[in-house]
């Protein structure tokens, strides 16, 4: 082979890697393209204010990590429209307040720990926000069964019925039948579809229904009399969790008041002596009789509302 055509080859080999590499870097653009896409839709954000959403960003950043994701399940199942980006934005700014008020009102010392208890307020918040939503659900089953009766018994199939419920139900069981109405429409089974709402919403009541349900779509039961017994049932559940739920209050409002007493006692005691906080924990011993009296706090929280708290 020739000079000439060894410099041919070479060339015609570079123009290939080069050709190759302008593909891959233009495919690479467009799957980056396409996935912002997707994420901005399964946001729920319209496509005008896509761009103008405060922290949108921020929210794709977070969208791409696992922690991200299960942050962004935990708060679809809370039925509020923060998105990943804008919960992570707010509670860092809570955290930082926390902070800065802490070291201002108290002491350098109690900065940290209000960041903490901030970090713990915000994961709570979540929690309590999911608590809600689950409770308004089980609140709404005795309705919801009633609802899949009286249109089962007319002669209507089962996803009818649930597609009916979601038109007539207020939120959140209209919300989430509609989730399990576009389940079914999508060609899932009916097991499928109300194992994941179970699974958004957990509950023993819902355990019973989605039971009573799938059985009767199995068996090919009467499903009119079986929901028409669990209304009963959930019903008298519901009683009984109000009744629970009222003679517990003060043991709530307990739990929330001892942690307040230890905070305002602080407070006074910077008042009436001020500087006391910052020479309480300029040393070492000071410091931790203080951890240890904060611990204690905790510990008593804990335990008051784990009395508190009675499974039905």
């Amino acid at each position: 082979m020739t000079s000439s055509q060894v410099a041919w080859l070479a060339l015609a080999i570079t123009a290939l890697a080069l050709a190759l590499a302008v593909w891959g870097l233009h495919s690479w653009a467009g799957g980056r393209r396409d996935r912002a896409a997707l994420v901005d839709r399964l946001a729920d954000i319209p496509g005008p204010q896509r761009h103008s959403a405060p922290f949108a960003g921020l929210d794709r950043r977070v969208r791409r990590t696992a922690w991200g994701q299960r942050l962004g399940g935990r708060l679809a199942a809370t039925g509020t429209n923060l998105t990943p980006g804008q919960f992570v934005a707010a509670g860092a700014g809570v955290i930082l307040g926390s902070w800065i008020l802490a070291d201002v009102i108290f002491a350098p010392f109690f900065g940290p720990i209000a960041a903490l208890l901030a970090l713990w307020a915000a994961t709570s918040f979540l929690s309590w926000r999911q608590r809600l939503r689950n409770e308004r659900f089980i609140a709404q089953l005795p309705e919801l069964a009633r609802v899949l009766a009286n249109a089962t018994q007319a002669g209507l199939a089962l996803r009818t019925a649930v597609g009916m419920a979601a038109d007539e139900l207020e939120a959140p069981a209209g919300e989430e039948l509609r989730q399990v109405d576009d389940a079914l429409a999508m060609g899932h089974s009916i097991e499928d579809a109300l194992s994941g709402l179970q699974g958004r919403l957990p509950s023993r009541e819902l355990v019973v229904l989605v039971s009573t349900l799938v059985l009767s779509s199995r068996t090919g039961g009467s499903v009119v009399e079986s929901l028409r017994n669990l209304t009963v049932t959930l019903e008298e559940r519901k009683e009984t969790r109000r009744e629970i739920r009222t003679q517990m209050s003060q043991v709530t409002v307990t739990a929330y008041a001892v942690p307040a007493i230890g905070i305002g006692s602080l407070l006074l005691l910077n008042q009436m002596m001020p500087g006391a906080l910052r020479a309480m924990t300029g040393s070492g011993l000071g410091r931790i009789l203080v951890v240890v009296a904060l611990g204690m706090y905790v510990v008593g929280f804990a335990l008051i509302r784990r009395m508190s708290r009675i499974d039905v």
